[in-house]
């Protein structure tokens, strides 16, 4: 797999483990109901944010945290049924 295609593949089995629910961690977060869900998934979000913050004085848990806060960001997208093109249009957007 070429590293670029690791968000894509990513979103993909988010969306895999949404639509054919799993014992995974994401798969079971999805699961519950819709108000639940997405609010544990707000909550993660935050969660991770701040960490990302926090770890920002030290470049190996600055990379760490930030890959969790992409994880969960891709999560929130699939869950909510938003395109992974979406974001990527949104961004191609903003670089012109």
């Amino acid at each position: 797999m070429m590293k670029d295609d690791i968000i894509r593949e990513v979103y993909n089995t988010l969306i895999d483990r949404k639509n054919n629910p799993t014992d995974s961690y994401t798969s079971q977060l999805m699961q519950d109901s819709d108000k639940k869900a997405e609010d544990k998934i707000l909550e993660k979000l935050g969660e991770e944010a701040t960490e990302v913050i926090l770890a920002s004085k030290n470049n190996e848990d600055l990379v760490h945290e930030s890959a969790d806060l992409i994880f969960f960001t891709i999560l929130n997208l699939a869950y909510k049924g938003v395109p992974l093109d979406d974001l990527f249009d949104e961004l191609i957007n903003r670089h012109k």
